[in-house]
């Protein structure tokens, strides 16, 4: 039910999906108006109208009698719909903060995220790891003094999302079992977790990653700054000499797990424990609508591994092992997730051949990871990020003067603002031959791939392109058995629904 901007797109979200992600998130359909987004066809037009968490819990109360009224009845012919309940009331919203307190010396700021989770942020938005064992204290407390009614709880960097049932559990209640467990966290001292060193193997620079490059390139954006090399941005944006000081810089870091989710199944947001090992990018402007299963990519401060193939916006430097598993337990899938919060991960060296192989047997229980059992000890941490001030202090000065001078460039030549190609020319309708058969586009996207030629034969439901669109490649058919007369569109173009694609004669 979350409206979602994906730049400037706003999307609903259906399903509750991945832990995390990175996209802002103002709004919520409340829990009782769900069903209508299953209404909603293309060309509708939806608005929003606001209402308080007490409207939200009283319509959900009424929606609930009415399915219970329904079901209840006896000999009624056909079930009545549900009512679409209207909220008149013109009262201001309040203020979406329901909380402010402190855990230890950091505020504490609590906010309603629809009517059936809160989400509690603990100081400012910066990367911190004494700030994230802390949101790692406060989830082990409310998991062990948990309330009827509390359903889930997901961290993030510096954020906890608590779902709960708000028929079983109040927001009031909700909220005051959050501030019990904010002044018991500020009593404890606790400075090391459980945590496991996992050696992943890594493919630098993959061939899957760099055909995802190439299919940005053909798709969305052929003048990226990005591409056709993620490893040379990556270069360039942090001010270094060489690619292969990247490569050397992956492989030396110790990536430190600090959530699970990240868009995709089990997908680890991780950050060098070494600043110096910090290397900081920009992510795809607009996002890769392919990417392929465990790539591994950098965005911002984070290293990602992808849980699943899909979209994306890190930028790409190698491929690894599964991170999900859900058809078969394991050594190393005791659940479907491979890794844990608070995990340690160090990549070594496999070819691209080797990781295939290592994939396929991983995924059977037949390659076993190597996992080191360790602890992580936050003032050993700080006692040596303190001895290493100096250097991280240069390496961050470096990073960030040439993280400006590319910025400075985009802007310079323009690269700052993308421009979408514009829509294919369509032949005009009036200028189909007798006896010919326009196949036309049913949706809006990019040609991936023209499949025919003017007078090759084709028979009917022979694919005759692939379009790319909505982060999917739609194949398009003969609707009739003949030949090519005309081809309308090339790779690369832009389409549009009802737009002639192919001219075919039966």
């Amino acid at each position: 039910g979350t409206v979602d901007f994906t730049g400037d797109m706003p999307v609903i979200l259906g399903p509750d999906g991945p832990s995390l992600g990175g996209f802002v998130c103002p709004a919520t359909v409340i829990s009782a108006d769900l069903w209508k987004l299953g209404q909603l066809r293309a060309g509708h037009h939806v608005r929003f109208q606001a209402v308080t968490l007490a409207d939200a819990a009283a319509l959900e109360a009424e929606e609930g009698r009415e399915a219970k009224e329904a079901g209840e009845a006896k000999g009624a012919k056909e079930a009545q719909p549900l009512s679409a309940h209207t909220v008149t009331s013109a009262t201001p919203l309040p203020t979406p903060v329901v909380l402010v307190t402190r855990l230890q010396q950091e505020e504490v700021v609590v906010r309603a995220a629809g009517d059936h989770f809160v989400l509690i942020e603990v100081g400012p938005p910066v990367l911190d790891i004494a700030r994230r064992l802390r949101v790692h204290q406060l989830m082990q407390w409310l998991q062990a003094h948990s309330l009827p009614g509390m359903r889930e709880l997901t961290p993030g960097v510096r954020s906890l999302q608590v779902h709960y049932n708000s028929r079983q559990l109040s927001i009031q209640a909700l909220v005051e079992h959050i501030r019990e467990a904010c002044a018991a966290c500020s009593q404890a001292s606790t400075q090391v977790v459980d945590s496991r060193v996992v050696h992943l193997p890594l493919s630098w620079n993959d061939p899957v990653c760099r055909q995802a490059a190439e299919h940005y390139m053909q798709s969305v954006r052929e003048d990226a700054p990005w591409c056709p090399d993620n490893p040379e941005f990556i270069r360039r944006i942090n001010g270094l000499d060489s690619i292969s000081e990247v490569k050397e810089i992956l492989f030396a870091a110790t990536y430190l797990v600090l959530g699970l989710g990240d868009v995709y199944l089990g997908a680890p947001l991780a950050t060098p424990l070494n600043p110096c090992h910090r290397l900081v990018t920009t992510k795809y402007n607009p996002a890769r609508t392919w990417t392929a299963e465990n790539s591994v990519g950098i965005g911002g401060a984070y290293l990602c591994v992808y849980g699943m193939e899909g979209p994306g916006g890190y930028q790409l430097c190698g491929r690894t092992v599964q991170m999900w598993n859900r058809y078969r337990r394991s050594a190393a899938f005791q659940q479907p997730w491979l890794l844990r919060f608070f995990d340690q991960i160090r990549f070594y060296e496999v070819s691209d051949e080797e990781l295939l192989d290592i994939r396929h047997r991983f995924e059977l229980g037949e390659f076993e990871l190597k996992i080191e059992p360790a602890r992580f000890d936050l003032s050993r941490y700080e006692a040596d990020l303190s001895s290493q001030a100096d250097a991280i202090s240069a390496f961050s000065r470096r990073r960030l003067a040439a993280f400006e001078a590319e910025m400075a460039a985009w802007r310079a030549n323009g690269q700052d603002v993308f421009q979408p190609a514009e829509v294919t020319h369509q032949p005009a309708d009036n200028l189909l031959p007798e006896g010919t058969t326009s196949v036309d586009s049913m949706i809006s996207g990019s040609v991936w791939e023209v499949l025919v030629a003017p007078g090759d034969a084709v028979e009917v439901g022979q694919t005759l392109c692939l379009i790319e669109s909505m982060k999917m490649e739609v194949p398009v058919t003969a609707s009739v058995a003949g030949r090519i007369a005309d081809v309308h569109i090339a790779k690369g173009h832009n389409v549009v629904p009802g737009q002639a694609l192919f001219w075919l004669r039966g």
